[in-house]
């Protein structure tokens, strides 16, 4: 069976376990927190960085890599990506712009957000995690966030520039929409409308997703303004419309380790 190594609520992670599960191949998710996740990775083949897909041919390190790895096992009707040459450079481009430019924002501006809401962390955060890492980031939540903040380049006056991102971003694709299309590049749902929908996960929080999010009743009310802003959003709509219709059912992947409470 193929290994999948996370850090459950990554969205980054969330892009390659919605590929797998879309193909309805068999994995087993390796889930680990923040900082163990390195020594994970490594150990799978892979960077310092998760998703980690660990194959029969060797282990893949990034999520669009992972994402081309499924499709190369589907046949052409089921496939993400376009055949024709002009088709694949279009989804590509704006694969690319999503990894580099909404989801690096996305992600820091959510834990900017919930940093300081350390109960509602360690709630979501730690889901099917080992119970050792469980305990590890509760007792040593003071270093380990001082990590992610060095990580993530979390610095005073990041949370308003990375929140125009994040809405620069969602006008983009809701102009690409705005023709009437019914999907980003083309006819039929596709690589881009998967990397936007998993990427976009971390504003909008949407039901459906590889493991439980927090729901805005439970927020801050800054953070849950915010989520319910990027909700109302043609594109956030866009994306809450994705994960209802596409997003189906529960993981075919098996998480190891005990689901944290």
């Amino acid at each position: 069976m193929l290994r999948l190594v996370t850090i459950p609520i990554s969205h980054y992670c969330e892009k390659a376990r919605w590929a797998l599960d879309r193909a309805r191949i068999p994995y087993r998710e390796e889930r680990h927190v923040q900082g163990i996740h390195r020594v994970a990775a490594r150990r799978a083949g892979g960077g310092a960085t998760v998703p980690v897909l660990v194959t029969p041919d060797g282990a893949i390190g990034e999520s669009q890599q992972i994402l081309e790895w499924v499709d190369a096992q589907l046949t052409p009707e089921q496939r993400l990506f376009p055949q024709s040459a002009a088709a694949r450079a279009e989804v590509d481009a704006l694969c690319r712009r999503l990894d580099e430019r909404l989801g690096p924002a996305a992600r820091r501006l959510i834990y900017v957000h919930l940093l300081d809401q350390r109960e509602l962390v360690f709630a979501f955060n730690n889901q099917g995690v080992p119970w050792w890492e469980d305990r590890a980031l509760r007792y040593g939540w003071r270093p380990l966030r001082r990590f992610v903040e060095r990580e993530l380049g979390i610095v005073a006056g990041v949370q308003a520039q990375d929140e125009a991102i994040v809405f620069e971003e969602l006008d983009r694709v809701a102009e690409l929409l705005a023709d009437g299309r019914p999907f980003l590049c083309g006819e039929r749902f596709g690589a881009a409308d998967l990397t936007f929908a998993a990427l976009s996960a971390a504003a909008i929080l949407p039901d459906g997703y590889g493991v439980t999010l927090p729901q805005p009743e439970l927020l801050a009310p800054a953070t849950s303004a915010l989520v319910e802003r990027a909700r109302r959003h043609p594109a956030g709509r866009y994306a809450l419309a994705l994960y209802a219709a596409r997003r189906r059912g529960a993981p075919t992947g098996r998480a190891t380790g005990t689901v944290a409470a």
